[in-house]
This record gives structure tokens, C-alpha cells and sequence, in this order.
């Protein structure tokens, strides 16, 4: 205790040097703090169950002759059919459970309450499997999940129940309506549980084998058909099984199925696939973080983002071992005195090293604001679905993990000059002249080399910072193939809402002449897939001209649009015309293809007139390609064009949902409060989903662009900046200790040019050498990210030269002041005050 009274009061007697210390560790550390947090948030945080460490995810990769509907839990090579789980979780053995998940949008209406929400459909055995009690009433049974559209039963989510329902334990055995369908909610799941996907937040689960009441325009007999793969499949380990065992167990299952049953139905398929499909087998993997498409979209970007922020404490850690050294000049000879004194160098080494660790924890206490303020920016940055799974409370995991980066950085920065004050030379210090003490070239030598580091750290982020920021320059200066300006997007699902398809049809064209009927509305168009959502959907066709055949890549994206839809979105035909309003049900069918599909399909130019049609083996070519636009974007900024056509929506007797375009000559602001206005007038009781503007929808879609570009040009920015302020620091200490030998070099001649020239010489030499440095790590940091860039390489040259000419202005700028000061000497001052 005495000690750390002591290290205060010291740190105190010089409050400017503790202060930019503070300042700079409480940066340094906040922002590790803060993305750690993310890391852990995303990468390591195991689910809240029981014994997280036993559960694992199970994947089928190889050919899935059929559909598919991939999610954010994984992608298509871990889907299984529905058949498949049930025949799986019944005869398996190696896994004390076997459960399935698949996420679903919901309209949930309770006591006059519409909205729309992420829902999930679960088997019998998911609660079990996870090891969850209820927070209230009972969680889903395997006794909950036999008959298929049988069981009218909910669990509510804990959030759900306590923001939205006021936590009412009375809500147990009351109704609630589902999409359309009266349910009976049977209790709550537990807190702090938000499901088996990061990214998805559920707000009610319902038994698997209500599917296609939920989902009514999902496809029929999806719990017979092998070929309809949607279901994502999760277990625990029995006690003593290992993965490997698990995984034979099941495939002894597995293989029969695929070969006895599965494979005999499939057609069209030629013998180099069958003999993959008959091979295919499961493979499991660890489950404890559930699962996530999240954890591999965000692994690299958030390793960068360490290391990146790591690199920016090291600097900052340099930059206090400076001070700290020159502190420690200034205090040699109190240390002289103390150890003439008999104060043994093992106390003064331990008084030291508690200053250290004193400052560096000031500088963690500050940094937790630090961290709180960086991780609210970077969760802003994130789509809304995504954010609100995450949160910017500094938890126990971040507390203890800044505290352990404050002691340890405190040992870090100080362990040197600890080292270096305690061995004086006790007789040249006490003969000496207070304040003019000459430092040892070994401590010289340290800060020099302190400073190069910083330099070449900094060049290293400097660079990186450069290509993500052309890096999201490029994704910015993609050609969309549409005009986004004034545009406000949204969605409505009717048959969510019990809407049969005429209802949903109706309301659609009220929707379109009422949006349209709206001041300032310039046009109005809709789809069926939302722009730049992730979303696609795709099948295979049948085009005029083109050859069929067993492994014959036909398949081609789809999206369902109305009348005027490329006219509203600024879209030109190339050939043909659109769609118009006489393109209904009834009507012959027709199509509009992009140049992509048109080069696919070996239509050139002359697409307008061919016919085509879905699927491999239709019996007639019943749709007729009516126009031709250009490559447009889809579902991805940075996606690669892909064959894509369009039909009018209205000739879909079956659609119940569509998402709405409204391009306005007023401000995409007051659209956005127009929007629910208009359509509350239509439905109070539909839940409008995710009123947004086009711009709005581009930055989500390239959200992880845009956060890693940003941050990684703020800690490039600070971090160049800490290094600055340390090669100015050094430079002013070392004017100030050879004021003596510029005092004799400039009573011998030489004029104040030749002062400066000495001092930014240094600085030259540091900063080449740092430079050098920092470029090749530059370069490995760059190998690491570059899956992130987009139109650029990793060694993008124009990159490293403005990086270079950035770092050298600033080197130069940091150096000028203690030049200008060496230039400025009175030799006869410095030699009398000598």
C-alpha cells in the first residue's frame, strides 16, 4: 500500500507527462477492449445451455439433386431433408440427442398487438437436447412434434416476453396468433437465450411439424420429400464418445439411406455425380457457438481487427517507455541518493514497476469508457438483426480481460526503465550537476529503436488502413445498374397474416395504387426477392436452343416483379419491353432475362422472342423471353453477375409476400414516415418490415466493408499519431541533453541550416528504417486480408506510396519543432550554462 501511495503521489508531481500517458494507454486499451468484446461476442461465447462443449453441428456436403433453402445458421452443404432427421433421430446411438432447427419469418398478433419477427421452427428433442429449463410454464416436447400441422403450441422467447408482453406470468396457456394460425403459448424460455444462431433472435419456437401452416407458401410435402433439404441438425455427444465415433455411428446409418433409399430415386444424373451422392457423408463438427454463417463471415475481418488494435497498444506502450526513460533521467540522482542511502535496488526496481502498473491501470479504467464509446460506433455499423443480438455492455469477460491487458502492459512498458534507473553510476551521478545529466547510450540506443517501431507499426497500419479504404472505395463505385437516389423499400407478408393468395393479390395492387396515389411519388414498383438482401432464389430452365443434359449447369436466379419495375428503379432494355399491367394470371406468360442469361444460354442478342421454361424437362416451352436488360445487381454489391430472369408477380396465382419500391421527389426521410401512414390505411393490423432507404439497404449489405474500413482508419490514424508524439518526445529530449554540443557546434560555425539538417537527419533515418519495417509487415498483413478486398491487390502500389508520403509529413512535421528549437541555441548560453 505504501507503495502505490507513493507511485500517486509521484505521478502526480508531473500531471502533464501522466496525463498523455494515460491518455495514450486508455486508447490503447479501449480499443482492445472493445474488440475483443466483438470477438468474443461472435467467436467465442459459447451458447448459454448445459455443457456447451458436448454439443456439435452435423453437415452433409456433396450433391443435393432437389431444392434448397440455405440460412443464416449455415450454408447448403449443411442442410439435411426432413426424412432424413427423423430417420436419423430415430435409429441413432452415438449421441444422447438429435434435434433440428429451421428459422422462419413470423407476423405474430396478440390482444390487438401486430408485428413482424424472426420465429423458429424446432423438433421435440431441441429444448432437451440443449439441457434449457423454462423461465416459465414448460419448453417443447418430443411429445409437442408427431403429427405434422397438429400441434398448436408456442414457446415465447424471454426478451419477446419481458419488452413486449410486461413479463405477465399469466400469459402460460393463453392464445396467440402465428402467421394466421391460433396458437396456445405453454411457457418462456429461459434468459440470456436467443437461440442456436448468432444473428437471428427468435421470438417464439414452434414445433418442426407445423411447417407448412407457418410457412404456407414454402412448398408442400416438404416433410416427405428426400429432395427438399432445409433442416439444420445439432446433437450432444454421449459421455465418453468422442467426434470421431459420433461421426462413424452415423454414417453406418447414414450411407444405407443415401445408397438404398435415396439413391434409387434420382434421375437425370450421370454416373461421376451418383458416384459422389453415394459417398456423400456426414461430418460433425464442435456445436458449443450453435450455428452461425456469422462466425465465418466475421473470423478474418475480426482477427485483422485484433491484431490491428493490438498493434496500436504497442505503440502506445513504446511511447510511455519513452517517458518513462526520460522521467527516469531526470530521477537519477533521487535514485543515487536513495541507494547511497541504503535503499536496496530491489525496492527502488519494485517502487518503479508500481508506478508502472499504477498508470496503466488508470489508463484501463479510462479505457473502459473508451472501449463503450468504440463498441456503440461499431455495433451501429451493423445490420439491425445483427446488432440486436450483440450488445455494448462491458461484461465480466472484458473487465477481467482489460484488467489483465492493464498489468501486463504496465509490466510491459516499464519493465526497462525499471531496470535501467536502478543501476546509476552512485559517484559520476552524485559529482554531477543536477539537471544536466547525460543519459547512457544503452538508453539512448532504446528509445531510438523504441521510435523506429512505432514508425514501422504504423507504416504497417497505414497501409492496411489505405487498402481497405480503397478497398470500400471500389464497392462504392460499383455499378448497380440502378438508380437508388429517393428510393424507400419495404415489405409486407399478408399470408402471415391468414391472407389467402387472392386476398394477398388484391391487397398487393391497393398497396401499389395507394403508394403511388401519395404526394410526391414518382413511381412505384415491387418484388418478390428484396434488392440487395442476401436473398436469391434460383432454379433450373429450360431456354430455347440450349442442350440439355446429366451435369448440364441450367440453373439460373429468379425474382417475381410488377409492372413498371425497371422503368421506377432506372433500369434500360437493351431489346423487347417490360412488364405492363396486362401481364396477369391468364395472360400468356412472359419473361425479361439479363445479359448474363442471355450469354448463358447462348441467346446473344437476340433473346427477345425465345421461349423458355422452369425446370430440366418441362413438356412445353411455355414462356416467352419479352425484353432484354442489362447486368443489374441482385442480392450482392460485390457479386459477380449471374443468369437472372424476371416474371410478373401478378401471373403468381400463389405469392404472399412482396417487398415495395417508392421513388419520391421529396426527401427519402419523409417517405420513410409516409410509408407505414399509407399502409395502416389498408391493414392496421399488417406488420410493415424493414422501412428503410435504398442507401441504407447498400450499407448493410456491405457492412463488414464498411466497419473494417472505418476502424481500421481510426486506429491507423491514433496509432500514427501516438508514434508522432513519441518521435517528438525523443527528439526535444535528446535537443535538450546535447544542448552543450550544439552550443559548441555553432560557436565553431555552423549556422542554424546545418542544426536542423543535423536533428531531421535523425528523423530521416528513423523514419527510413521504420518505413522499410513497417512495409513488410505490411505486406503479411495484407496476404492475411486479402479475401476482404475487392479491385485491389494486397500490394496495391498507389496505396504504399500515399502511405509513405503520409507517414514521412507526419515524421517530418513531428521532427520540425525540436529542429527548429536546436537552430535556435545561444551558443554562449549553453556553453556558460555548461
Amino acid at each position: 500500500m505504501t507503495n502505490i501511495k507513493l507511485a500517486l503521489r509521484t505521478l502526480f508531481r508531473t500531471p502533464f507527462v501522466t496525463i498523455v500517458a494515460v491518455a495514450s494507454l486508455a486508447l490503447g486499451i479501449g480499443a482492445n477492449a472493445a474488440i475483443y468484446s466483438l470477438f468474443d461476442q461472435m467467436l467465442l461465447q459459447p451458447l448459454p445451455v448445459r455443457a456447451p462443449s458436448e454439443l456439435v453441428n452435423l453437415s452433409a456436403p456433396g450433391p443435393k439433386p432437389g431444392s434448397q433453402s440455405c440460412s443464416n445458421a449455415g450454408g447448403c452443404d449443411d442442410v439435411f431433408s426432413y426424412p432424413m432427421f427423423r430417420d436419423l433421430e430415430r435409429q441413432q446411438a452415438a449421441l444422447t440427442g438429435l434435434a433440428a432447427h429451421y428459422g422462419f419469418g413470423v407476423n405474430i398478433a396478440y390482444h390487438g398487438q401486430a408485428q413482424g419477427a424472426d420465429g423458429m421452427l424446432v423438433s421435440g428433442s431441441y429444448f432437451p437436447v440443449l439441457g434449457l429449463k423454462p423461465a416459465l410454464g414448460r419448453l417443447l416436447s418430443p411429445q409437442d412434434d408427431q403429427s405434422a400441422g397438429a400441434n398448436f403450441v408456442t414457446v415465447l422467447s424471454y426478451g419477446y416476453w419481458q419488452s413486449h408482453l410486461g413479463a405477465n406470468p399469466a400469459i402460460v396457456g393463453d392464445q396467440i396468433t402465428l402467421n394466421g394460425q391460433s396458437m396456445t403459448i405453454v411457457g418462456v424460455a429461459p434468459p440470456d437465450f436467443d437461440g442456436t444462431t448468432l444473428g437471428e433472435r427468435p421470438y417464439v419456437y414452434v414445433p418442426l411439424t407445423m411447417r407448412e401452416l407457418m410457412i404456407p407458401a414454402g412448398g408442400r410435402n416438404v416433410l416427405q420429400n428426400r429432395a427438399s433439404y432445409w433442416l439444420y441438425l445439432f446433437g450432444r455427444l454421449k459421455p465418453g464418445v468422442t467426434m470421431q465415433q459420433a461421426a462413424r455411428g452415423l454414417n453406418a446409418l447414414y450411407r444405407p439411406i443415401i445408397n438404398d433409399v435415396e439413391a434409387p430415386q434420382q434421375g437425370n444424373m450421370s454416373a461421376k455425380t451418383m458416384a459422389k451422392f453415394r459417398a456423400k457423408e456426414i461430418t460433425i463438427e464442435p456445436g458449443a457457438r450453435g450455428q452461425s454463417l456469422m462466425h465465418q463471415k466475421t473470423r478474418t475481418p475480426l482477427l485483422l481487427l485484433v491484431g490491428i488494435t493490438g498493434i496500436v497498444l504497442l505503440i502506445a506502450c513504446a511511447n510511455i517507455a519513452n517517458l518513462l526513460l526520460a522521467r527516469g533521467a531526470n530521477r537519477a540522482m533521487e535514485m543515487a541518493v536513495r541507494l547511497a542511502l541504503g535503499a536496496s535496488r530491489r525496492q527502488l526496481f519494485t517502487q518503479l514497476l508500481t508506478e508502472s502498473c499504477v498508470l496503466a491501470l488508470l489508463g484501463g479504467l479510462v479505457g473502459l469508457g473508451i472501449a463503450r464509446l468504440t463498441l456503440i460506433g461499431a455495433l451501429a455499423m451493423l445490420p439491425a438483426d445483427t446488432g440486436a443480438v450483440l450488445h455494448a455492455e462491458l461484461r465480466a469477460p472484458i473487465l477481467i480481460f482489460a484488467s489483465l491487458m492493464s498489468i501486463g502492459t504496465g509490466l510491459l512498458f516499464g519493465f526497462f526503465p525499471a531496470v535501467h534507473s536502478t543501476r546509476p553510476d552512485l559517484v559520476s551521478t552524485i559529482r554531477a550537476n543536477t539537471g544536466q545529466l547525460s543519459s547512457a547510450r544503452a538508453s539512448a540506443r532504446f528509445r531510438t529503436a523504441l521510435v523506429t517501431a512505432q514508425i514501422a507499426l504504423s507504416m504497417a497500419l497505414l497501409i492496411s488502413a489505405g487498402l481497405f479504404i480503397k478497398s470500400l472505395a471500389n464497392v462504392s463505385r460499383v455499378d448497380l445498374g440502378i438508380r437508388v437516389d429517393s428510393v424507400v423499400m419495404f415489405g409486407i407478408s399478408p399470408q402471415l397474416n391468414g391472407y389467402t393468395p387472392a386476398r394477398s393479390s388484391a391487397l398487393f395492387q391497393q398497396a401499389e395504387e395507394a403508394l403511388a396515389a401519395a404526394p410526391g411519388v414518382q413511381g412505384v414498383a415491387a418484388s418478390m426477392v428484396p434488392l440487395l438482401s442476401g436473398s436469391n432464389y434460383g432454379t433450373g430452365v429450360s431456354v430455347q436452343g440450349f442442350q440439355n443434359g446429366p451435369d448440364v449447369d441450367n440453373g439460373a436466379l429468379f425474382d417475381e416483379v410488377s409492372a413498371g419495375y425497371f422503368r421506377t428503379l432506372g433500369v434500360p432494355l437493351l431489346a423487347g419491353r417490360e412488364f405492363t399491367s396486362s401481364d396477369v394470371a391468364g395472360a400468356p406468360k412472359v419473361a425479361v432475362v439479363n445479359e448474363e442469361f442471355a450469354r448463358k444460354f447462348g441467346l446473344g442478342h437476340d433473346a427477345v422472342g425465345k421461349a423458355m421454361a422452369l425446370g430440366g424437362k418441362p413438356k412445353s416451352l411455355d414462356i416467352q423471353i419479352v425484353g432484354l436488360i442489362r447486368n443489374i445487381v441482385y442480392s450482392d454489391v460485390k457479386g459477380k453477375p449471374r443468369a437472372l430472369f424476371y416474371t410478373p408477380y401478378r401471373q403468381d396465382t400463389t405469392l404472399g409476400y412482396l417487398h415495395f419500391y417508392v421513388r419520391a421527389a421529396r426527401s427519402p426521410e419523409q417517405m420513410l414516415r409516409e410509408v407505414p401512414t399509407v399502409m395502416k390505411q389498408l391493414d392496421p393490423n399488417l406488420p410493415i418490415e424493414e422501412v428503410k432507404t435504398m442507401p441504407q439497404q447498400i450499407r448493410q449489405n456491405v457492412y463488414l466493408d464498411r466497419m473494417i474500413s472505418l476502424l481500421s482508419t481510426a486506429f491507423a490514424a491514433l496509432a500514427t499519431l501516438l508514434a508522432a508524439v513519441g518521435l517528438y518526445g525523443v527528439l526535444a529530449y535528446t535537443v535538450s541533453r546535447r544542448t552543450r554540443e550544439i552550443g559548441v557546434r555553432m560557436a565553431l560555425g555552423a549556422d542554424a541550416s546545418r542544426v536542423r539538417g543535423m536533428v531531421l537527419r535523425q528523423v530521416a533515418i528513423m523514419t527510413l528504417v521504420g518505413a522499410l519495417i513497417g512495409l513488410a509487415a505490411a505486406f503479411a498483413l495484407g496476404r492475411t486480408a486479402q479475401s476482404l478486398l475487392f479491385g485491389l491487390s494486397p500490394h496495391d502500389p498507389m496505396v504504399v506510396i500515399v502511405s509513405v508520403l503520409v507517414l514521412a509529413a507526419v515524421a517530418l512535421t513531428a521532427g520540425f519543432m525540436p529542429a527548429y528549437r536546436a537552430s535556435r541555441v545561444d551558443p554562449i548560453k549553453a556553453l556558460r550554462y555548461e
